[in-house]
Formats: structure tokens, sequence, C-alpha cells
């Protein structure tokens, strides 16, 4: 997931997928242009990913966009030149039934994370963001699981947000959740049917679950 390695990275702008790729990527992605998918070579000129922000902004209808170019790099620092970057850092967080925690808030459901402070490392903002947000005391950090990407609006910029996550463990079971942070529910669940229930979960939470749920 948005490995250099694997030659591709996945941003979500408004919920819909903006993949950044190679002439080899996009071939093993196998993504067709159609009236609701635009895929294009990218020339260098960062006028046009900004173009394609504003599409993807303006037409509801766009369902994905594939740039591909074979220096991935400078694909990736034009894109993120279009922004401002923010990091976070959250948590895939099971208890010893190895039930996966869960909650709801601005209309989907979501797993805990936040903002990395300053002079705070990803795997520090990430134990804290989750005791705060959910009330745990005792957590065990394990493994980098992945990267999420996706970008919003604030005060007339575009942010694009990075969001590191990691594997935790906890033998707490009582949860408190941070109102002032919008959550309105919190819980576990068993994640394979929890995600097969069709609820409405953030895609870039959706892709962290299913790409934990692969190893296991």
């Amino acid at each position: 997931m948005n490995d250099m390695r694997e030659q591709k990275y996945k941003i979500y702008i408004n919920g819909k997928p903006v993949f950044l790729t190679t002439s080899e990527g996009m071939r093993e992605l196998g993504i067709q242009p159609s009236k609701t998918t635009h895929v294009a070579y990218y020339m260098g000129k960062k006028k046009v990913i900004k173009q394609y922000l504003d599409l993807l902004n303006k037409n509801k209808d766009i369902q994905a966009v594939v740039l591909f170019f074979d220096d991935l790099a400078a694909l990736w620092k034009d894109f993120t030149e279009c922004f401002t970057l923010l990091e976070a850092a959250g948590g895939y967080v099971l208890n010893d039934r190895r039930e996966l925690l869960v909650f709801y808030r601005r209309g989907s459901w979501d797993m805990p994370k936040g903002k990395i402070d300053p002079g705070e490392t990803p795997e520090q903002a990430a134990v804290r963001e989750v005791q705060e947000e959910t009330g745990l005391v005792h957590l065990k950090l394990g493994d980098f699981l992945a990267h999420t990407y996706h970008t919003y609006e604030l005060k007339e910029k575009r942010i694009l947000k990075k969001t590191w996550w990691y594997y935790m463990d906890t033998p707490d079971l009582q949860l408190v959740p941070q109102t002032e942070e919008d959550i309105e529910e919190i819980r576990w669940v068993e994640p394979r049917s929890w995600l097969a229930g069709g609820l409405e979960v953030y895609p870039n939470i959706r892709e962290v679950i299913e790409a934990a749920l692969e190893v296991e």
C-alpha cells in the first residue's frame, strides 16, 4: 500500500482514489480509461495535477484518476508540492479476543489517529492519539502496518494528510470515547464480519483493515 517497491501511491480525494504510478504499475493496476476513470501520462507539468484536483472537486461522477510516469519520485514530488503536507499516526488496535477497535464519527466508521506533534515520532503520536481518543491505558505498540493518504481543504488550502498506521495490542476492554473529537460511538468488532457488513467506512480505513487481514 503506497509503497515505492509496488510502484504506486494511492491518495483519496473526496473519497475517490488517485493513483500515481509507473508504466509497469499502471499495467498491474489494470484500470482502463472510461467516462468516469481518467488515465493519463504525466508530462511533467504541475498545472495538469491541479487541473485533475479541480476536476475531482467539481465533477462528482469521476470515480478514479490514474497518472503514470516512469520517474515516480518526480511525479510524487510534483504532486505533494500542490499541497501542504500534514502527518498523522494511528493504531490498528486489537484486544485479547482479537477484536478490533473502531468508532463512528462525522458520518462514517473510523479508527483512532491524529496529528503528529512537533518533536514526536510517529510511534509516539500513534500511542498518544489512541489513548486520548479511546481511554485505553495499557497499549503495546507493534509493527508498522501501512501508510494512507487523503486530502481535504482547510481555510482555502489544500492539505495532504499522510497517516502512519501501527499494530497495537491491549488487555483493556473498557472504552471511553473522546467526545470533543466528535466520536459518537466506539466498540470492539470482529474485523472480517464487521467489514463485510456494508457499513459506511472511510475507504482508507477499509484498506488498512484489509491489509492487516491479508497477513493474518
